[in-house]
């Protein structure tokens, strides 16, 4: 009887700790910011939560989308409302691994782990006559372009395609 009360108990243990880690592709924006801010610290300032946080608010001024959004939950921005930036910083001071951080942030700020990444658009791929003007501005606005007197969905299309050759060597679309 003994033995089976404790089988019980760890497949309840076992089950328990699944269920609360990260699914594949959950958190995908905390994991993929908190991997890419770890990689740009060097050893000294990975030792200290306080370095951390002052990397971290650093890190965050030049962020964009959904990045910018996860600093802001965090309190890596000046217009944060609220701020949970030592469930990051100690953490990482641990080397602790990104998704593991992000379980925790998780319990303190559910959203965090509501934010997924835009799907990117393969402009080599797509017939841009198709997309939304919604979807052409996102693209300008990832180049850092704007379009001026841009009235009409032609008028974006015009743009886009003048500047295609100065991006399209670019892999962050």
């Amino acid at each position: 009887m003994c033995k089976f009360g404790v089988f019980s108990l760890i497949l309840l243990v076992a089950t328990l700790q699944t269920s609360f880690g990260l699914k594949e592709g959950e958190c995908e924006v905390c994991v993929k910011t908190v991997d890419k801010f770890a990689a740009t610290l060097s050893d000294d300032v990975k030792k200290d939560p306080k370095k951390i946080e002052l990397e971290f608010k650093k890190f965050c001024k030049g962020s964009k989308n959904k990045e910018n959004r996860f600093c802001y939950y965090l309190g890596g921005l000046e217009e944060s409302a609220t701020g949970i930036l030592g469930e990051l910083s100690k953490p990482l001071s641990w080397s602790m691994p990104s998704d593991k951080i992000c379980e925790k942030l998780r319990k303190k700020d559910a959203q965090i782990c509501d934010l997924r990444f835009d799907k990117q658009i393969d402009l080599n791929n797509v017939d841009l006559k198709k997309l939304k003007v919604r979807d052409l501005k996102k693209i300008l606005n990832d180049w850092d372009e704007v379009c001026d007197g841009c009235i009409e969905k032609t008028d974006f299309i015009k743009r886009i395609e003048e500047l295609k050759p100065k991006y399209m060597g670019r892999s962050d679309l």
